[in-house]
């Protein structure tokens, strides 16, 4: 799959460059969740939170999601891995489907490599995005 066009906000790169620096600085410079962060976060479109799209995952933004194999649906909320608890909904950034949402749109499809193959999901709705509410500093 090609990779789409992908927004983060100007608040959002700047942290999440931190913590990738700091992750690497710790004894992370072989970390392949860190790699793919890094790449996806360089290669995003920047914009000032005042200007992102309502419909871009953002950080903290809470997304309705569907696997395009199973039909399942889920709702996470994008957060750093710090407050990561995935039995309560927050995803890390830093886990793959975390990664792989962010930037993206509601109504795109996202394939992400997994142990035992490629899985599918389709961001149906963003349910809250904090720049759309706002909250530009969350």
């Amino acid at each position: 799959m090609t990779p789409r066009s992908i927004y983060i906000t100007q608040f959002d790169k700047k942290r999440l460059l931190e913590l990738i620096d700091v992750a690497t600085e710790f004894g992370g410079e072989d970390r392949d969740d860190l790699a793919r962060l890094s790449v996806e976060v360089k290669r995003a479109t920047e914009v000032p939170s005042r200007d992102v799209p309502p419909d871009v995952v953002t950080m903290n933004s809470k997304v309705r999601l569907r696997d395009l194999d199973s039909e399942e649906e889920m709702v996470y909320t994008l957060v750093f891995p710090m407050e990561a608890h995935a039995a309560g909904g927050a995803i890390s950034v830093l886990a793959p489907v975390g990664t792989a949402l962010l930037g993206y749109s509601a109504g795109e499809e996202i394939e992400w490599p997994v142990p035992d193959g490629v899985r599918r999901i389709r961001i149906e709705e963003i349910l809250y995005q904090p720049e759309a509410a706002g909250d530009y500093h969350l």
